[in-house]
């Protein structure tokens, strides 16, 4: 893999700074300064000077309330870093307005790629209320894909939880896209809780709270998006 690649996965720094780290010297393979767009094979030897070293990112699962923005809040909206006293992090994806539930908030600009690319499938649970009762015949359609429009979603896993309430499990990641998966089959939408991304569970947190995700939740989290 190129050097670059390399720096980052391995915490020294994000692409571009593995970039700036090879110009200034700062990096030798093999007892040999590095250049730029240099490859690493698994025998080599990376070594990073003057006084580079690994970040230590920092990973959190934040329950979202309603009302919250967590991307380009307009005049007079709240963003999701003005609700939570954690510095330097940022959101991991999208939870529109209307919706609550889990988000992930780090520092690791890594993620973003791996967990949101459309070439990876990750799979994220959500409990939703709609309108209308959750018949069998629109169970049925969700799970088999629904075109919204522009788009044909996936085939994706639904458990019914009471006549109005549902359990669905996605493995994308359409901006509305439950809402208008809904709409598209006359249903609407009256609530909807993200509680799962991947290994990571909301559980019992409440809303505005969050906790750190480490040990081996952290672990199995990054191993699965291949970091």
């Amino acid at each position: 893999m190129r050097i670059n690649k390399y720096l980052a996965l391995n915490k020294y720094s994000t692409r571009k700074g593995g970039d700036e780290l090879v110009k200034k010297g700062k990096v030798f393979i093999n007892g040999r300064v590095a250049v730029l767009g240099d490859k690493v094979n698994q025998n080599d030897k990376v070594d990073v000077k003057s006084g580079a070293q690994k970040k230590n990112y920092v990973y959190f699962a934040y329950n979202k309330p309603k009302g919250v923005i967590t991307h380009s809040p307009q005049m007079g909206e709240k963003d999701i870093r003005q609700s939570v006293p954690l510095k330097n992090v940022f959101p991991v994806g999208r939870l529109d307005k209307a919706s609550h539930g889990l988000i992930i908030l780090t520092d690791d600009g890594r993620v973003t790629d791996r967990l949101l690319n459309p070439k990876y499938t990750h799979d994220k649970e959500y409990v939703v209320s709609a309108t209308n009762k959750i018949s069998p015949s629109f169970k049925n359609k969700l799970e088999s894909g629904v075109n919204i429009g522009d788009y044909k979603t996936k085939k994706c896993k639904v458990v019914g939880l009471s006549s109005h309430v549902f359990k669905i499990i996605l493995t994308e990641g359409k901006k509305h896209q439950i809402r208008r998966m809904c709409s598209a089959l006359k249903n609407d939408v009256t609530d909807l809780k993200r509680i799962r991304i991947m290994n990571v569970h909301l559980g019992n947190l409440g809303d505005r709270q969050y906790r750190e995700i480490s040990g081996d939740e952290l672990q199995k989290f990054l191993k699965n998006i291949g970091l």
